[in-house]
């Protein structure tokens, strides 16, 4: 690499989109029978892909290859199993285990030598069951038979990985390999049946899928909130000024009696 090219271009900001999480289904009872470790009820796999999903794939993201920009990916398991850290080197990057238990998962991302940039590191909670919402309106997990029936528990969460005033040599990289853009419109049913109830019907939930729209109605979501924090702020401060003028008030009284 020329010094040219170990240059940083101020005030350029890229970024890649990426998604990291788990997906996980419930071992058949006859194959749990037929295993060394009866006592592991699901087969999971967590990931880091990149955000796009491929046609008519089964697999969440993934579309694009990014390996161009990431060296390896660390996940860091429970301690109960063995070698919990996991260093994957090449894509897919990703960990299959199976285990009975949900637990946090440390996700490291390694960059090529060219990025100039340090590790980061995302934490994700595994998940395995499905929610679902008794009479009462308390979330319990379905039987181990109803959420088999209703297909894998997926839980992904899109991000984005931005680089500030990057090297030359890996602006050029970066640039030579843009990402596919997430679909405009959902082209698949709600996506995360662990958040939908009423998918626990004779049908599967199918495979989530991120789209732009999905990204535009959690902004919305997030604006929203932001509106009813700022609207809840002023509401307290009112009464705040209300009670402490009543104080003046019962104050001044009492001076004067």
């Amino acid at each position: 690499m020329s010094n040219s090219d170990r240059v940083r271009v101020r005030g350029v900001t890229i970024h890649r989109p990426i998604i990291y999480g788990n997906t996980a289904e419930v071992i058949p009872l006859e194959e749990r029978q037929s295993s060394s470790n009866t006592a592991h009820t699901h087969r999971w796999t967590v990931a880091v892909r990149s955000a796009v999903s491929a046609p008519d794939s089964d697999i969440v993201g993934g579309a694009d290859d990014i390996s161009y920009f990431i060296k390896r990916v660390s996940f860091k398991l429970h301690d109960t199993y063995p070698n919990p850290n996991r260093n994957i080197d090449k894509p897919p990057y990703e960990v299959t285990e199976t285990g009975w238990g949900e637990f946090e998962i440390q996700i490291r991302i390694v960059f090529i030598s060219d990025c100039g940039e340090k590790p980061i590191t995302f934490y994700h909670h595994l998940k395995l069951h499905p929610w679902t919402v008794d009479g009462s309106g308390e979330a319990e997990n379905p039987p181990p038979e109803v959420a088999l029936k209703a297909g894998p528990v997926h839980s992904w969460q899109y991000d984005e990985i931005v680089f500030n005033d990057p090297f030359q040599s890996f602006l050029n990289l970066l640039t030579a390999h843009p990402p596919t853009p997430l679909p405009k419109a959902k082209r698949r049913p709600v996506p995360f049946h662990t958040a939908n109830p009423a998918s626990f019907a004779d049908t599967k939930a199918g495979i989530p899928e991120f789209s732009q729209v999905m990204i535009q109605e959690e902004a919305e979501r997030l604006e929203n909130a932001r509106k009813q924090v700022i609207a809840e702020q002023e509401k307290w401060r009112t009464v705040l000024i209300e009670k402490e003028n009543e104080l003046a008030r019962l104050k001044k009284e009492m001076a004067e009696a």
